[in-house]
């Protein structure tokens, strides 16, 4: 067992490396509230990078099974649209022919499955990373999650270079990388839950939740730029973006204030504290107390306000998966650009 002197070299060793580099730059502790911003903007990026992998799949969808060669991105797409001419609309590696097997008459039914299989092993996966994540070092378990979410997106796009044309192959690897991708969301609530308490829990949760329409909005225009190379790109450079911002959260996320040896009240030291006031509540707990008083999947349902919210979040998720799967390949197949572009000429 460690001596009480050996403690504050064990508590450093725990830090991520990143963490005791800008120490050693700075030459000193890093404060309550940098561990704070540390925190946020890590995660932030992490979920940002989560949303961007899983929108790829929406844009390349009309590539694969293509009923308009016009589907790359354009700046202005109507002066583009005007100025080509028609030979010039089909792009140099045929997109317009689609991919085998997904270019066939069954090919929507297809693309569709390849949903249901991602979102349901997503789903699935979502109760038990929960569970490993109590059980883990979130920082790992999180780099894990997204370096696997990496590689099993660009498998999906290496499938273009190695004239992959087998729907097993495309499904299960959508399977895998849904099961990686559940690791994210109950990992970044956890970690911000942790340094964050209820007094200001709206307007933190409120700016930080952008994160998945940052993501949505940059998977779509990363995947639709670079659609016109080769739809295998849409899905390795996000996968191997969301790789590289893994290995950042192995360097610099700081799971709790215990885990870096954070202490709010020395950050507080010399200032005015009023009568009664204690430390912040943590939002989500800290590790002990969620043991403590950690409950089954039954008994969770059971919880006041857990029901209403859970069918509130259901439909609300069954509009937004709707559009995020499946407007761009919509859109794409109905000519609607070239109707609204007649009626405004």
């Amino acid at each position: 067992m460690a001596s009480l002197s050996e403690l504050p070299a064990l508590r450093n060793y725990s830090k991520p490396f990143g963490i005791r580099f800008l120490e050693y730059i700075k030459k000193g502790k890093l404060s309550y509230k940098t561990h704070q911003a540390i925190v946020l903007i890590v995660t932030f990026l992490a979920y940002t990078c989560y949303h961007a992998t899983r929108k790829t799949t929406s844009i390349v969808k009309s590539a694969l099974d293509p009923q308009s060669p016009d589907v790359g991105l354009k700046f202005p797409w109507r002066m583009t649209y005007l100025s080509s001419p028609a030979e010039k609309k089909r792009f140099s590696w045929v997109l317009g022919d689609g991919w085998a097997p997904f270019n066939g008459s069954d090919g929507s039914a297809l693309l569709g499955e390849l949903d249901v299989a991602f979102l349901s092993v997503y789903a699935l996966g979502m109760y038990f990373s929960g569970h490993l994540g109590d059980r883990m070092n979130l920082r790992v378990f999180l780099t894990v999650g997204m370096v696997g979410t990496g590689l099993f997106t660009s498998l999906f796009g290496v499938g273009y270079w190695a004239k992959i044309h087998s729907f097993y192959y495309f499904l299960i690897v959508q399977m895998i990388a849904g099961l990686f991708q559940s690791t994210g969301w109950p990992s970044v609530v956890a970690v911000v839950g942790n340094w964050f308490g209820k007094k200001k829990r709206g307007l933190i949760m409120g700016i930080w939740n952008a994160h998945t329409s940052a993501g949505n909005i940059a998977g779509s225009l990363i995947a639709s730029a670079l659609l016109s190379y080769g739809w295998g790109w849409s899905f390795v450079v996000p996968g191997l973006l969301i790789a590289f911002v893994g290995l950042l959260v192995f360097l610099f996320l700081p799971v709790s204030p215990e885990s870096v040896g954070a202490d709010k009240e020395e950050d507080e030291v010399g200032s005015p504290r009023k009568i009664g006031e204690g430390v912040t509540e943590p939002l989500l707990g800290s590790d002990a107390e969620i043991k403590e008083t950690a409950v089954g999947f039954i008994e969770a349902w059971k919880i006041p306000g857990v029901a209403p919210f859970a069918f509130c979040l259901f439909f609300a998720k069954l509009v937004a998966y709707t559009f995020l799967y499946w407007l761009p390949y919509y859109i794409s197949h109905t000519g609607i650009l070239i109707y609204l572009f007649d009626l405004q000429f």
